[in-house]
């Protein structure tokens, strides 16, 4: 039997999609985001100014769902033990298309919505993933797809999927182990960027956790005989994984960060932790590596005189890629454009682009000019187990400056301006056009659904890296 890759590859699949959704539908659906543009940058700047780190997102969380409720929306609060996460449904009868939203800020990072460095004092944490872009975008393009399901009589489910805490909390895994997607056919989602692609790009499996050491207290001039210092096991356990870096597959990354590590040199430290990221791009292979970093904790216990224990915090699979669902997603892509700078944008952008390590390129628009491939992201995402449970697409929408990093504050102050608000608007439109084609195109939803089972394979079990333990609410605190 033929792959669908490789049917995609001779052109066959190209004749399920694009005809089918009507033209008059799609130019309705992307005037009325334009009419709506306003809302989008209502959500996107409340969001941007609320900056919630992971399950600790409750004025954002509720904030959307009023909307959505507002909107006609049926709302599940407190879905898969997670207070801020949440369902919104319209709709009954036919396929069940959802829509990701994020909304949760990183810490310990902050910056004002200008140019230059200009960090605001007490905010502790802020949209430098633009996860206040993400949701504004996905909320305006389900209300834009709910407006067409009433105008046009289709039958179908449009969903929305509040999912908190992707920043290391992982609060999809929770959701997929819940079953909360198992009457879904297909799901969508998005990322800001410093440019516009549906390129399918795969990521890394990852597992996190922190590693607590535990020892003997005394003073460390007068008697360190009578201490035992869990900082030594946490330094002991760094020095073996970074000797282990030579000896994994290149593929595989290993970072930490020591979270306390005692608080005055001359008490030896009797706790200290230190918190833990393993990837690679198989699932296997980091549960594989991990076994490894486990037995070099318990060795650097036991050379130190200490203890250890360690709490796995989360854990993610790479994203399955489709590329069936992807060849749809850049055409949509390649229907709605990019965006022109405004002359107040572009001085922004100007500005901006001074302080970053890019190379020099002619600011002004954000067309898309990225040839579509397949390709491997090395970064991590909790998308990816929804991947595997559903026929999942994303893409990446310019919010950005080019060449700007996520996790940045250049990132951070883009998603606070209407650089930021146009990109969720477009990604708004093409998430919508997407979704009507996927509505009206049984043949993409079926090809789409082969094409997951066959890249899964017949003897594939999932069972979540971060295994059964509850969400970890407190993980921020």
């Amino acid at each position: 039997m033929m792959r669908i890759s490789t049917l995609i590859e001779l052109g066959a699949v190209a004749t399920l999609f694009s005809v089918s959704a009507a033209v008059d539908a799609q130019l309705d659906v992307q005037q009325f985001l334009d009419e709506r543009y306003s809302q989008t940058t209502e959500i996107a700047e409340t969001l941007w100014e609320y900056a919630e780190v992971g399950y600790q997102e409750e004025k954002s969380s509720a904030f959307l769902q009023s909307i959505l409720a507002a909107e006609g929306f049926t709302i599940e609060a407190g879905v898969a033990g997670i207070p801020t996460a949440f369902e919104a449904s319209y709709g009954n009868n036919g396929p069940v298309i959802a829509i990701l939203a994020e909304y949760d800020a990183l810490p310990g990072i902050t910056q004002d919505a200008v140019a230059v460095r200009s960090p605001i004092e007490g905010k502790p944490a802020g949209h430098a993933c633009g996860h206040n872009l993400f949701s504004a975008g996905s909320v305006g393009a389900a209300i834009a797809v709910k407006h067409w399901l009433e105008t046009s009589g289709a039958q179908g489910t449009i969903r929305v999927y509040g999912t908190p805490a992707e920043e290391g909390g992982s609060g999809k895994v929770y959701m997929v182990r819940e079953g909360l997607f198992d009457d879904v056919d297909i799901v969508l989602h998005w990322h800001a960027a410093d440019e516009n692609s549906a390129s399918a790009d795969t990521t890394l499996a990852n597992r996190s956790a922190k590693f607590r050491f535990t020892g003997l207290s005394a003073h460390a001039s007068n008697a360190p005989e009578k201490a035992r210092s869990a900082l030594d096991g946490v330094e002991a356990l760094n020095y073996m994984a970074n000797l282990m870096r030579e000896h994994v597959p290149q593929e595989a990354r290993i970072h930490y960060v020591i979270t306390n590590g005692g608080l005055a040199p001359n008490v030896v430290p009797d706790f200290a932790e230190v918190f833990y990221y393993v990837r690679h791009p198989n699932a296997a292979n980091v549960r594989e590596i991990w076994k490894r970093l486990e037995s070099a904790a318990r060795g650097a216990a036991q050379g130190t005189g200490t203890q250890v224990e360690w709490e796995i915090i989360h854990g993610n699979y790479p994203l399955l890629v489709n590329e069936t669902l992807a060849n749809m997603m850049d055409e949509k892509l390649r229907e709605v454009g990019g965006i022109e700078y405004t002359n107040t944008e572009l001085a922004f952008a100007q500005e901006i682009y001074t302080t970053l390590a890019a190379p020099d390129l002619e600011l002004g628009s954000q067309e898309i000019v990225q040839p579509f491939e397949v390709s491997l992201s090395y970064g991590s995402t909790d998308v990816g187990d929804v991947s595997i449970a559903v026929p999942t697409v994303g893409l990446r929408i310019a919010t950005w400056v080019p060449g700007t990093s996520a996790h940045t504050w250049q990132a951070l102050a883009a998603s606070g301006t209407s650089i930021g608000f146009k990109g969720a608007n477009n990604a708004a439109k093409t998430l919508s056009l997407a979704a009507i084609e996927l509505f009206e195109n049984e043949d993409l939803r079926n090809a789409a659904k082969a094409e997951h089972v066959d890249k899964l394979g017949d003897d594939f079990h999932y069972e979540a890296l971060l295994g059964d333990r509850e969400p970890p609410l407190d993980y921020r605190n």
